[in-house]
């Protein structure tokens, strides 16, 4: 496949950085397809003679779909030059992951490696993965007095000083800002007689803390909050409850009152990102579940069940988690309702749009041995984001 070299202007064409062979053309396709998508269509029409590749694009759904994106996205057609949307990836981590996380492309149906080492501060690698929201990643260390959030894409970073030292802390949740400048990190503190909250604002590169009354949360560390209609909220041990942290005010409530579901073993819930509250749980008794289902959050109606997990899928996920579901984590990517277990390697998802429950097959550069510590992310690239 041929080097292209565009220069817009020629007498600029001397101080052109020249492009080497050897590491341009092994460009994956799927990233060239995106690049050539910049150009305006009549330039592109031009390419396709120097390439039986370049041509073959004009008839890839991939490309279309991509450069249609480009174009409609700006009242300037396909004159302007807009970066499309990056793919969706599951990311997972991992203890044995120092320097590198596996991405599940979930639309193009690959695995990936992202590494760490050319994008983190070299004193934060390795470090222990917490929270992604809106394409930033908050990382913590051991013996550390501080978060680190950045932006790989852009490869940008900041360091959050803990509000307190020592800090021991739990439900760390990454929030975008509703107008879509800047975030907030929630932490709650848990080493004294009541839990505090502590809210962190980038604009104000400054904590809040609030005080909670009760330990409503405890025993159920895995868990970050999932934002939904101005709260952060959370599922209590037994009896299983769902309360609410209102961000503006520092309050803590219980907003969605509705009954769940009798006989629950675990429940958990997420946010579809599209102004849906689903809850995935577990029915049985004596901490045994015998079915998983999932509900939808209907105002006036309560909880309105779903789906239920195939039997034969059932059997296999609660054998994976021993039935122990402290373990069990819950987040929406892409469209699908996914379920893992802290200590199974394989994803369960259900597919909203197809009403279907799938596994995600065992990434391939898991070792075989490798138990335990495996977490999953939704992870949306946006190099706009600014830490």
């Amino acid at each position: 496949m041929p080097v292209m070299m565009l220069n817009c202007n020629s007498q600029s064409l001397s101080s052109t950085p020249e492009m080497e062979p050897e590491i341009w053309s092994q460009l994956p396709e799927e990233l060239l397809e995106r690049v050539l998508a910049f150009l305006p269509l009549k330039n592109f029409f031009n390419l396709r003679c120097t390439c039986k590749r370049f041509n073959s694009l004009l008839f890839s759904p991939s490309f279309i779909s991509i450069h249609s994106s480009v174009s409609s996205s700006s009242p300037l057609g396909d004159r302007a030059i807009v970066p499309p949307h990056l793919s969706p990836f599951l990311l997972l981590s991992h203890p044995q992951f120092d320097y590198q996380f596996p991405l599940y492309d979930s639309i193009l149906g690959r695995w990936r490696n992202l590494s760490l080492s050319l994008t983190l501060p070299s004193s934060y690698v390795p470090a222990h993965l917490l929270s992604i929201s809106n394409g930033l990643l908050c990382f913590s260390r051991p013996n550390s007095s501080s978060f680190l959030v950045c932006n790989l894409v852009s490869r940008s970073s900041r360091f959050i000083e803990f509000p307190a030292y020592p800090f021991s802390f739990e439900f760390l949740s990454l929030i975008p800002s509703s107008n879509g400048n800047g975030y907030k990190m929630f932490v709650l503190s848990v080493g004294s007689s009541s839990n505090t909250a502590f809210v962190y604002d980038s604009r104000a590169n400054s904590w809040s803390q609030f005080e909670s009354s009760r330990q409503i949360l405890n025993n159920n560390s895995h868990q970050e909050g999932v934002l939904f209609d101005g709260h952060l909220y959370f599922t209590t041990p037994e009896p299983f409850s769902i309360v609410g942290f209102e961000l503006e005010t520092g309050k803590w409530a219980r907003p969605i009152d509705a009954e769940l579901p009798g006989e629950l073993t675990f429940v958990r819930l997420v946010n579809s990102g599209e102004g849906k509250l689903y809850m995935v749980g577990g029915i049985g008794e004596h901490a045994i579940s015998r079915s998983v289902k999932l509900w939808e959050w209907g105002e006036g109606n309560g909880w309105v069940e779903v789906q239920r997990l195939p039997e034969m899928m059932c059997r296999k996920f609660t054998s994976v988690c021993y039935h122990n579901y402290e373990h069990v984590y819950c987040f929406c990517h892409d469209g699908m309702v996914c379920v893992f277990c802290y200590t199974w390697p394989e994803i369960l998802y259900y597919k909203v749009s197809t009403r279907s429950w799938h596994w995600l097959p065992k990434c391939p550069s898991l070792g075989e041995k490798w138990i335990c510590g495996f977490r999953w992310f939704s992870f949306v690239p946006d190099l706009y984001t600014s830490v």
